[in-house]
């Protein structure tokens, strides 16, 4: 029996951090400019990084995609950095793949709302998934809208809570 093609998961491993971390650097900092030099902020410290894996027969376990959850205060939780690599953009599922994690784990994890702060061009494909636009906003002098996952559609799941990695020792 053979792995799925994409595998959605906690990032755990050092060298899965390292790669989220990568991931997120090329997509924010590189591409977008959203950030200089790096992305990394005091929310790492808390936020679970959820990563999109590739698994392919030859070439391995490859990174394609990132989104990090965190809880701001007691069943509040929030997504944000989601990304997916160049490459893979048009295959349509990774983002849903990574959003679905995200908010299920959430769930799992004793979440009442689950917000996030979107992109503009994005509003449309996360409405399309069962979230709302609460508000526009600029965030990075980019436009956003804070939107909020209707919770019905994405049942707890079962991913037990692990214990943190402070962000430091990635490195």
């Amino acid at each position: 029996m053979s792995l799925p093609r994409y595998t959605f998961e906690l990032a755990q491993t050092p060298q899965d951090l390292r790669a989220y971390f990568r991931l997120r650097q090329a997509i924010f900092c590189t591409e977008q400019q959203l950030f200089t030099g790096s992305d990394i902020d005091e929310i790492d410290n808390t936020a679970y990084p959820i990563i999109a894996v590739e698994n392919h027969f030859l070439a391995g376990r490859r990174i394609v995609g990132i989104v990090r959850i965190y809880e701001a205060k007691p069943r509040l939780w929030y997504g944000g950095r989601l990304g997916v690599h160049p490459d893979y953009r048009r295959v349509g599922r990774i983002g849903k793949g990574l959003i679905q994690k995200a908010v299920t784990t959430a769930n799992g994890w004793g979440c009442d709302r689950f917000l996030a702060t979107v992109q503009l061009q994005n509003v449309r494909f996360f409405k399309r998934l069962h979230w709302e636009s609460l508000e526009e906003m600029a965030i990075c002098d980019r436009p956003h809208h804070l939107m909020e996952a209707d919770l019905a559609f994405y049942p707890p799941s079962g991913e037990p809570r692990p214990v943190l990695t402070p962000v430091l020792q990635v490195s």
